[in-house]
């Protein structure tokens, strides 16, 4: 295997180039990892303003949940 020795500045080119290459070629890559980090985020915040410490019991919730499964129909 060879060795390749680059400067700096000119890995740097290199590294934009690419960069904006994948950006303006792979716009889907680009929404993908927007939208993913998007619904993360939105997971997280649910998670916290769920958290309140009081818990139901678990016949009351299936219970519950039937009732507005009847209502629904």
């Amino acid at each position: 295997m060879n060795t390749i020795t680059i400067q700096s500045n000119a890995l740097k080119k290199m590294m934009r180039e690419t960069f904006i290459d994948v950006l303006t070629k792979r716009k889907d890559l680009i929404e993908d990892a927007v939208l993913e980090a998007i619904e993360d985020i939105g997971l997280g915040i649910a998670i916290e303003e769920g958290r309140t410490g009081e818990y139901t019991d678990t016949q009351m919730f299936k219970k519950r949940l039937n009732e507005r499964i009847k209502k629904a129909k």
